[in-house]
């Protein structure tokens, strides 16, 4: 399940510029999500050119390249002509198309889409500017291909399935309705195109698919940093938590960025609450799920921002091969295809996010406890006849232990294939796949902690709280009125999700003076 569900019309006011001179997640999100148009700079279709017409040179040489006059794979060492060269791309994208189960949503199809334009863009590929111009019509055009989950090792699946649509075959989505590749295309009134040497391989080949739904997963947890801070801070206003731990003189002898951060934007949310008064703290040390919120809310922080880092520098990486370097007239066979670093990257976003869903049930279970909290049983004003919020903590509980499960490595994990000559694998599309789960699977864990939250702070409504608080638990009410009597849960803690997903809740927030860090 996507984090964010909603489509968004296509935004005709806005382009993104794919250039040689960066790409980001922002960019990413604003093509994938928020419609924005693309186009290419005038550089990149020059680089785009340039690679093409070495391609050409090579073929008019009968040299020996791999994938244009060889095989693929353990097929490298079987030498074809010139002319089985565009044959040999047909089959490529015929045969790779070989995913299976669910289909990827719009959203992530878009995204997979527009990193292959990308990667193509930097001029490493030798693809022709007409294949590029396709793709990058039906990113435009809305042309969703048919792209089944499962089945990639890192690489090839799914920009297979989107492939078979450029060249007029498999199955597309148009005004939400499936069709043929070729129906597909025609109704937008663009051209199937007719691959040519190197251009099949090229449009397989690289790390978009991993990156692609890892940049979606890095917009969305940079998200959530801000939103499971939010809802800390409303747990410690109802817990009337001691703010002493959040002192900004802790922070500056714990030599980590996120600590602070952390720190600051709890003192932040908290700022106007009775609890800043050092007369009204009940306890000397709150538990470690308040007192240790900026140590591990702020590692989560650290580790997200290095993740961000490694997957912007993968989307300007070329990860084609071969590798065309039209400056030196040559080709060189390489590995830069192998994403590694990617996965490695999204199995740590997947340990951090878990670790936030894993603090978060614990300062929800001491809100539902009353042996803890000093609140009624489970935060119901009819304790007894009524169970209150005594299964939502159950819900938080059991996705969390889904999470522990996601959070096991997948890049530590290899099969060989292709007979031995892809002997080792990453797996990052595995771990892009289960960092998305543990984004969807947080963002429900917080939403019962919010849940829980503003209830227990009803129970202090004539003591003053902290701005930040008031705005989210107002935000919250506007949904979600307080709990009275027992009604049905799920669709409070949908409403609340919603307002997370759509980041409402941080915008409530931060509208309100409260402005959140994540560095």
């Amino acid at each position: 399940m996507s984090f964010r569900a909603k489509e968004h019309e296509i935004n005709t006011q806005e382009y993104v510029t794919i250039s040689p001179s960066g790409f980001n997640v922002d960019d990413l999100h604003r093509i994938a999500r928020d419609r924005c148009l693309v186009r290419l700079s005038d550089d990149a279709r020059r680089g785009i050119r340039e690679s093409r017409r070495v391609v050409d040179d090579l073929l008019s040489q009968d040299a020996i390249v791999y994938g244009i006059t060889t095989g693929v794979g353990d097929n490298s060492k079987i030498r074809i002509s010139p002319e089985e060269s565009a044959q040999l791309q047909l089959s490529l994208v015929r045969s790779h198309a070989s995913g299976v189960g669910d289909l990827l949503s719009a959203v992530e199809t878009r995204a997979v889409m527009t990193m292959m334009v990308r990667n193509l863009s930097l001029g490493y590929s030798g693809i022709r500017e007409e294949a590029v111009d396709l793709l990058l019509g039906m990113v435009n055009e809305d042309v969703i291909p048919r792209v089944p989950r499962k089945g990639s090792l890192g690489y090839l699946s799914y920009q297979a399935h989107i492939a078979l649509v450029l060249i007029g075959e498999g199955e597309a989505c148009v005004d939400g309705s499936e069709v043929s590749g070729a129906e597909a295309l025609k109704r937008r009134g663009l051209r199937p195109v007719v691959l040519q040497a190197k251009e099949g391989l090229s449009l397989l080949n690289g790390t978009c698919d991993m990156v692609a739904l890892g940049g979606l997963a890095v917009h969305d947890a940079l998200s959530l940093l801000k939103t499971a801070d939010i809802a800390s801070a409303v747990s410690v206003e109802g817990l009337r938590g001691n703010l002493s731990a959040f002192d900004a003189r802790i922070g500056a002898v714990k030599k980590h960025e996120g600590v602070g951060a952390t720190a600051e934007n709890l003192r932040r949310l908290l700022q106007g609450s009775n609890l800043e008064d050092a007369d009204t703290q009940r306890k000397v040390q709150d538990a470690l799920s308040l007192r240790s919120i900026p140590q591990v809310h702020g590692a989560a922080k650290d580790m997200i921002r290095f993740v961000k880092s490694v997957i912007e520098d993968e989307m300007n990486s070329a990860t084609d091969n071969p590798l065309i370097f039209a400056e030196d007239e040559t080709s060189l066979s390489s590995s830069n295809c192998h994403g590694e670093s990617v996965a490695m990257a999204l199995d740590m976003l997947a340990i951090a996010l878990t670790e936030l869903s894993s603090i978060s049930e614990r300062r929800t279970f001491r809100l539902t406890s009353a042996h803890h909290s000093g609140l009624p049983p489970f935060l119901s004003p009819n304790p007894g006849t009524d169970s209150g919020y005594m299964i939502p903590q159950y819900t938080a509980a059991a996705l969390v232990s889904d999470n522990k499960r996601l959070a096991q490595p997948a890049s530590v994990d290899s099969i060989p294939s292709a007979a031995g000559q892809e002997d080792h694998v990453s797996m990052g599309t595995s771990s892009a796949l289960k960092s998305l789960e543990v984004i969807e699977n947080v963002s429900h864990v917080l939403a019962i902690e919010f849940l829980c939250a503003c209830q227990a702070v009803e129970f202090i409504s004539s003591e003053p709280i902290g701005r930040g608080v008031g705005a989210a638990h107002d935000t919250i009410r506007s949904m979600v009125p307080k709990l009275e009597r027992d009604r049905q849960v799920h669709k409070d803690i949908e409403a609340i999700h919603s307002l997370i997903v759509g980041e409402e809740l941080i915008a409530a927030v931060e509208s309100g003076g409260s402005k959140l860090r994540t560095v």
